[in-house]
């Protein structure tokens, strides 16, 4: 038997007991915790179906094409290969998304190409960031993001340029 999947119950085992310990109803704590968490869940869903709808409607109406079409050159000017437009667009809105166009790339150009491999690091440095605005300021009542969104966009765009920079250091020199 692996000890990786004694880890998950023995954390949960430990924490009960601690929390017997300490003379904490675990029970009735764990379900408080669950029911905070349902009021969240329903705070934060509307918000999370008006980001996925466009997401869905933006790939849908061909707007992702064109505007990775249009931005091609300057992609390529900061060193980030234009096939992975779609990723840029993508990633910043939605996780399943991203992962989506990443193995797309990834199967059409192969995970050990420079495209590949640029996808992959960009998928691991980068954040969803509208999606993570929309859970955390939904779930604390902010309506306001003010700076946070163009802040949170600039360091994404780092993120795709650090990766494609990455790869060409690590890979291709």
């Amino acid at each position: 038997m692996d000890i990786s999947s004694l880890l998950v119950p023995a954390l949960l085992s430990v924490t009960a007991l601690v929390g017997m310990g300490r003379k904490v109803n675990v029970y009735d704590t764990l379900v408080d915790g669950a029911r905070e968490g349902l009021s969240v869940s329903a705070k934060i869903l509307p918000s999370l179906v008006g980001l996925l709808t466009a997401v869905y409607m933006f790939r849908a109406s061909g707007a992702m094409d064109f505007l990775g079409a249009l931005l091609a050159p300057v992609l390529e000017l900061v060193g980030i290969p234009a096939e992975t437009a779609a990723l840029l667009f993508i990633r910043p809105v939605s996780g399943g998304g991203a992962l989506a166009v990443g193995s797309d790339l990834m199967a059409q150009y192969g995970p050990d190409s420079y495209i590949g491999r640029v996808a992959a690091v960009m998928l691991g440095s980068t954040e969803t960031t509208f999606y993570t605005i929309a859970v955390y300021f939904g779930s604390a009542g902010i309506r306001k993001t003010r700076y946070a969104v163009p802040a949170a966009l600039v360091a994404d765009l780092a993120g795709f340029i650090a990766a494609a920079f990455a790869v060409r250091l690590f890979f291709y020199t």
